[in-house]
């Protein structure tokens, strides 16, 4: 014979994957804003780019075909 359904014990595992979730997100929070803080990391730093490379931008690229033409 199959056991009864223990919904108590079901909404404790949901809670508890819940909660150590919450937790892991607001250790990564904590963790960027000290590395923020720290001046590690800048706001626009997930460009992708190399550090040596810089992007240009809509207006450079205009100017630059301006003055070209």
């Amino acid at each position: 014979m199959a056991f009864k359904v223990n919904y108590n014990q079901q909404r404790a595992e949901r809670d508890r994957a819940k909660a150590a979730k919450k937790e892991a997100k607001l250790r990564e929070q904590e963790e960027l804003t000290a590395r923020r803080k720290a001046g590690l990391d800048t706001p626009g730093d997930d460009s992708g780019l190399p550090s040596d490379v810089e992007p240009t931008g809509v207006g450079e690229a205009a100017e630059k075909s301006d003055g070209a033409a």
